[in-house]
């Protein structure tokens, strides 16, 4: 099965896995330690990761290290990006309304 990006992030679990490593490189029991679910639900949630090449495994000695693949995520942000300015002219608008009911208030 062909993974992409929207199904890597579509799990609130696998976007704090790319948060945490985001910062740095950890193992995959050091990434499990962060999460209050079994090794092995961890362990799938990597698996989905890789498949959709957000991260990849380092073999350091016994350890596998997670890194993180932050170009593969360029596609969902630049999806996201592109409703910037419809949500920036969407609160602009309404910050008008709103200062438009205060003024009226003000008024009476």
């Amino acid at each position: 099965m062909r993974r992409d990006v929207f199904q890597a992030i579509a799990d609130p679990i696998r976007r704090d896995i790319i948060q945490l490593l985001s910062t740095k490189a950890l193992t995959v029991n050091e990434v499990a330690n962060e999460f209050e679910i079994s090794r092995p639900a961890i362990s799938k949630h990597l698996k989905i990761l890789q498949e959709c090449e957000i991260i990849k495994y380092n073999q350091v000695g016994r350890e596998r290290l997670c890194l993180i693949q932050p170009q593969k995520l360029i596609p969902a942000f630049l999806w996201i990006k592109q409703y910037n300015k419809l949500w920036e002219d969407r609160i602009d608008s309404f910050e008008n309304y709103i200062n438009e009911l205060q003024t009226k208030k003000d008024k009476k």
